[in-house]
């Protein structure tokens, strides 16, 4: 794993997830992500380390360097305001409890396969991008 990079973990079936991260690359003008599928054995190796039961937590998980994980709406938004510019403005869902923007989110993660569909193996990456996808 490179030093100081952070790291984002996903569903890799997911089309969404999928979709979320192709965006999160597009948008990361500063190269401060990378990405590993929760399947994937170093997605269960540091999910695992964490004590991050994956059985009950069904989201996209942000781990920062040597410091914390955030999940659900938490995790979405602190990725979003990273982006700088207009993408800033997205503190104002901070004022919403996380209560709120969880409940929502899990009705889209529990969702996620019906609306959006499901692929048959996790993505791999093109060769421009395998240097973001770690393991």
């Amino acid at each position: 794993m490179e030093k100081g990079k952070k790291i984002v973990l996903f569903d890799g079936v997911c089309n969404l997830c999928n979709g979320a991260i192709r965006f999160i690359i597009k948008h990361d003008k500063k190269d401060q992500y990378r990405f590993a599928a929760l399947q994937s054995d170093l997605g269960q190796e540091l999910t695992s380390k964490r004590q991050i039961d994956t059985s009950k937590i069904d989201s996209i998980i942000l781990i920062e360097p040597e410091v914390s994980y955030d999940i659900k709406s938490a995790a979405a938004l602190k990725i979003g305001k990273s982006f700088g510019g207009l993408w800033r403005l997205l503190v104002i869902f901070e004022w919403i409890p996380t209560s709120i923007s969880d409940a929502i989110y899990d009705v889209v993660a529990k969702n996620r396969y019906r609306w959006f569909g499901k692929k048959d193996a996790c993505m791999i990456p093109t060769p421009e991008l395998k240097a973001k996808f770690l393991g």
